[in-house]
């Protein structure tokens, strides 16, 4: 019987000399000569039969030199039933991505092994990197298509090598913390925090005035206050909760969990919150008590006409009715669309998209959709020019709320045992510089301003956790044009906050009394005035929150010295309260004006009409092994929701670009499928 396999030069092949007898288990009559192959490539096996007449099931298998049986295989290449009438000439090899290193060529008949080849070396391929970009819905529900990838069982020294990966998180607010926390979750730890700032939480930022401390409950929220829980729809009486804000509620479990209970000196308890009280002050247009003070909101809502502006000349009626149900119908805010934002922000963002809504302002659809006159469009809405998206509709339409007993500050606090041995704090990153020859990304920064050649450290990916608004100051590497431009332009709300510290807290002993609650008022540059939710009716000091403005207005109180801002504030609060704001005042105020904040250069992310839409891909695409994350990359924007949805997408995108799709997955699955339906 002659050889059944014989080399070719043009192919992987199996050649020797002649068997002894049709089935003999002796495996030194196949000679090899050694080749080294990759992984995820195909090659022939030449057969080639000679003289023999040998018939039967001939099957080709790969696995180490020395296995035993068939069973011990790494994988099959392929079988075929020999004929002596129909003989192919050629079996496929194609080598699996998980090939071990070096193997064999064994040929069975039946049990008894035929054949085997020399030594065969298998060189791996590079990965191919797994992109969120081709998975996920970029308007949509985009974690639904991580969820759905086939998984992938990666030998173990392949996730070795990928969980060993040096991660750079760039900005430690919550964006940056959740990032760290995910990663460590499923175990890759070699990931460093820079932050510019000597603290952590970013925008988080309770102030405890008078050098007070958490537990004398003297504190004001500078930055984000509260997170909106149900809304209770009267049209169907029915309480829907507003699902997104729930990860925020889950991660307070997390953290507990890592630091002891609720009862430990790092829990995060949520507490009621009041977003609403009967007797905080109003917007009264003007009008005044007889004793000065401003009117509160039941006595303007029971006496409305008091308080009603002269009537003054309007655009035609007729015209205003016709734009008005025009905007309307297109804009389709509904009850069942706000439904729809509190069940699944992210379909209903989706459902946005789709719609347009995207595409115009209210003041921009009215005027150049409807060809209202510039009158009618001034009457109906001013010149917003936010895009048509009504999340914040239904947030601040919540009927139920919570905050942080404490102070929001206790979230970055209860992060700070987990990240204080991975975090540099004061490091101000002044560029990201990418190798070409290695792949890595270096995070530049400079000790001292003037030097010339800033300071580098090298990582494998850096995701940067950091606004816009400072990034574009950065050096940065040619990222596409469309992420360029998103650095460069998105645009970003200024708001001011200044905080007043009272003696007592009179404000709940007034007649009739103020508890809780965030009021607007008609005086210019304030805003809203608010009261804290915490300790009501407790002894001790007290702090209200003088005023919260965005906008244009804030531009102007942010101009203002500190002196001349506070004092506007107090002269606000004696207007509202009376000549006791003045008695209880103790002279200790916070102030806090985010555009002029040197480590945010803005409140929070507001695109423009056009600006959303057109970004968001550009996030879900990993250029110069750079991730971005934040709440300006988010759908909605200015939570802590945002960010947090934003670092459990860039994570799931790191995981895949490095061919972890199990821990994606698995990530999802814990931070997603956990509160909303995927």
């Amino acid at each position: 019987m002659k050889s059944l396999f014989t080399a070719s030069s043009a192919a992987l092949s199996l050649a020797g000399s002649t068997l002894a007898g049709p089935v003999a288990p002796r495996s030194d009559l196949i000679f090899f000569k050694p080749l080294a192959v990759t992984s995820d490539s195909v090659h022939n096996i030449h057969l080639g039969y000679g003289d023999d007449d040998f018939e039967g099931e001939i099957r080709v298998a790969y696995g180490d030199c020395d296995m035993k049986s068939h069973n011990e295989r790494h994988h099959d290449v392929a079988s075929h039933y020999i004929k002596r009438t129909g003989r192919p000439e050629r079996l496929v090899w194609i080598v699996p991505e998980d090939a071990v290193h070096e193997g064999c060529l064994h040929a069975y008949s039946g049990s008894a092994l035929i054949g085997r080849s020399a030594p065969i070396s298998v060189k791996h391929q590079p990965r191919k990197r797994e992109e969120i970009s081709a998975v996920a819905d970029t308007m949509g529900p985009w974690f639904d298509g991580v969820a759905y990838m086939q998984a992938k069982q990666n030998n173990a020294s392949y996730v070795a090598v990928a969980k060993s990966k040096k991660i750079a998180i760039v900005g430690g607010g919550m964006s940056g913390l959740m990032t760290s926390l995910l990663l460590d979750s499923v175990g890759i730890h070699d990931w460093h925090i820079h932050e510019s700032s000597q603290r952590i939480g970013g925008r988080i930022r309770t102030k405890y005035l008078a050098g007070s401390t958490p537990d004398q409950y003297q504190y004001q929220e500078m930055g984000p206050m509260r997170f909106p829980v149900s809304t209770k729809y009267t049209d169907t009486n029915e309480t829907l909760d507003i699902q997104d804000h729930k990860m925020v509620f889950q991660l307070g479990d997390v953290l507990n969990q890592m630091n002891g209970g609720n009862t430990s000196s790092l829990a995060v308890n949520f507490i009621p919150w009041i977003q609403a009280s009967p007797n905080m002050p109003g917007d009264s247009n003007g009008f005044r008590l007889p004793n000065g003070r401003i009117p509160s909101a039941s006595q303007i809502s029971s006496n409305e006409t008091a308080y009603a502006l002269p009537s003054v000349p309007g655009p035609d009626e007729e015209a205003v009715e016709k734009a008005t149900e025009g905007y309307e119908k297109f804009s389709g805010i509904t009850p069942d669309v706000l439904r729809n934002i509190s069940t699944n922000v992210y379909q209903a963002h989706k459902a946005a998209v789709d719609k347009g809504l995207f595409h115009f302002s209210e003041a921009a659809y009215i005027k150049y959709a409807l060809n209202a006159s510039d009158d009618v469009v001034d009457f109906i809405t001013g010149n917003e020019d936010a895009p048509i998206w009504e999340y914040d509709t239904v947030y601040f339409g919540a009927t139920t709320w919570r905050t942080i007993d404490k102070g929001l500050e206790s979230l970055p606090r209860a992060f700070y045992p987990h990240v204080q041995d991975r975090l540099t704090l004061g490091r101000k990153i002044t560029g990201l510089k990418h190798d070409n020859s290695t792949g890595k990304i270096s995070v530049e920064w400079r000790q001292d301003p003037f030097a010339m050649k800033p300071q580098s450290e090298e990582y494998d990916y850096a995701v940067v956790a950091v606004p816009f608004s400072k990034v574009r100051l950065w050096d940065l590497p040619r990222y596409s044009s469309l992420l360029s431009r998103a650095i460069s332009s998105m645009n970003y709300e200024q708001s001011c906050k200044v905080s007043l510290h009272y003696k007592t807290r009179f404000w709940e002993k007034l007649s009739p009394p103020i508890i809780g609650g965030c009021g607007a008022v008609d005086i210019a540059g304030v805003g809203s005035v608010c009261y804290p939710s915490y300790k009501i009716n407790s002894t001790g000091p007290g702090v209200i929150l003088g005023s919260y403005i965005s906008g244009n207005l804030a531009r102007s109180v942010g101009a203002l010295s500190t002196a001349d801002h506070v004092a506007m504030i107090q002269r606000a609060m004696v207007e509202v309260h009376g000549e006791i704001a003045t008695e209880q005042w103790t002279g200790a105020y916070e102030r806090q004006c985010w555009e002029t904040d040197e480590h945010q250069a803005g409140a929070w992310a507001s695109p423009l009409v056009g600006q959303q839409d057109l970004y968001l891909p550009a996030y879900y695409k990993t250029e110069f092994q750079s991730i971005f994350i934040g709440e300006h990359t988010s759908y909605t924007h200015a939570w802590i929701f945002s960010a947090l949805d934003s670092a459990v997408r860039g994570t799931s995108q790191l995981l895949l670009d490095m061919g972890l799709v199990d821990e994606a997955k698995q990530i999802v699955d814990t931070w997603m499928g956990r509160w909303i339906s995927i």
